[in-house]
């Protein structure tokens, strides 16, 4: 199994303040004969006559030196893992899970956005001290959404 980001217990706490449930930490996924680990499943019920929401969140804190190779390592991870859900688990959304400081600082750069527009990234933004969901992030729906609700 993969080492745990820096920020692994900081987003999962985040997420059940906002109303979520982890359902797996990590999330294994088996294609094959080979596994792949996203960092966090989670679900939230909506109601009890309503499915609710399912995502998958991949944490990443961007610690290196390099914003440019750290997102190049995230990318790579973002798109494999969104195939492999697309086929075992096409209910699940994927979500990057980033600090805020690092959405602004590499995300919103001109680099940042294509990266983002082309991919078509899903992000969680989260303040890493308060432990919070700050903002989500959803490109199919052209911007930010309030939250996963």
């Amino acid at each position: 199994m993969p080492a745990r980001d820096e920020y692994h217990d900081c987003v999962r706490n985040a997420l059940v303040k906002d109303g979520w449930s982890i359902t797996a930490d990590p999330y294994r996924v088996i294609v094959g004969e080979q596994a792949v680990y996203v960092d966090l499943a989670a679900d939230q019920l909506v109601s009890a006559e309503k499915d609710g929401r399912r995502i998958a969140v991949e944490i990443k804190g961007f610690p290196g030196r390099s914003p440019v190779y750290e997102l190049e390592q995230a990318l790579g991870q973002f798109l494999i893992y969104r195939s492999v859900l697309r086929r075992a688990d096409p209910s699940r959304q994927l979500y990057l899970a980033i600090p805020e400081d690092v959405y602004r600082d590499v995300i919103l750069t001109q680099l940042g956005q294509m990266i983002t527009d082309d991919y078509r990234l899903e992000y969680l933004l989260f303040d890493t001290s308060a432990e919070v969901v700050s903002q989500w992030i959803d490109s199919t729906n052209s911007g930010p959404i309030s939250g996963p609700s």
